[in-house]
């Protein structure tokens, strides 16, 4: 029997007997204590990653594939993944509020003001990471944020204008491994962000972006927030 399967039949027999806590346990299993807290619906269900981490499980439920239209949370997510590059997304989640405090909550206005000092402080700064290619790529691409407000009226409007304003819903994956790494239309981004003067956008950081602010849903099959393709939604 597995964990899963043991919480099942401990959650049954707290309701049969009516106690508030039961403690099961099975052979070659360490104690399951079942509390008013535990919830299958909650602990158990499956998602595309994160199940294992509270944070990454709460990232991925909250946030990850929630379309996201407000321009400086875009653009805190266009530079938290190039951050990304070449690491982990855990790796950044970790040091997020850090990255929000050094960068002053992602005011475009604030961080397209940064002067050479400011580099040097962020370079000092242990909690976010410390690449000095990517601090002067994030300075850099709020310059250019700022020249695409001017010329297409929003951050937003420019951006989802490559997915035609809507979510674009990825294929019926299984697995991460059958979830592609890039698209046509972040191939489109990556292209049309280099010739705006962004830095540190391949079409991968591109597609990954997409899917973090809901221009895609990758979301697998077998996970709890899986919706039915039809093309968009």
């Amino acid at each position: 029997m597995c964990t899963v399967e043991a919480r099942l039949l401990a959650l049954w027999f707290r309701h049969r007997v009516g106690l508030d806590m039961v403690r099961f346990h099975l052979p070659g299993y360490y104690d399951i204590p079942v509390t008013q807290e535990l919830s299958v619906s909650e602990q158990d269900r499956i998602r595309c990653f994160g199940s294992e981490d509270p944070q990454m499980a709460a990232y991925h439920d909250d946030e990850w594939g929630v379309p996201v239209h407000d321009d400086q949370e875009l653009f805190e997510h266009l530079t938290l993944d190039s951050f990304q590059a070449g690491l982990s997304w855990q790796i950044i989640l970790r040091k997020r509020e850090n990255f929000r405090r050094a960068f002053q909550g992602f005011d475009i206005e604030k961080v397209a003001g940064y002067t050479d000092a400011d580099v040097k402080r962020l370079l000092g700064d242990a909690g976010i990471v410390r690449n000095r290619g990517k601090i002067e790529a994030a300075i850099g691409n709020a310059r250019a944020v700022l020249r695409l407000q001017e010329q297409y009226g929003s951050l937003d409007s420019y951006l989802w204008s490559f997915t035609g304003g809507a979510t674009l819903l990825g294929p019926p994956a299984h697995t991460l491994d059958e979830i592609p790494t890039s698209s046509p239309e972040s191939d489109a981004m990556s292209k049309d962000l280099k010739t705006h003067g962004f830095k540190f956008v391949g079409t991968t950081i591109c597609y990954a972006f997409m899917q973090a602010v809901g221009m895609v849903d990758d979301h697998i099959v077998p996970c709890f927030k899986y919706r039915p393709r039809s093309g968009r939604a």
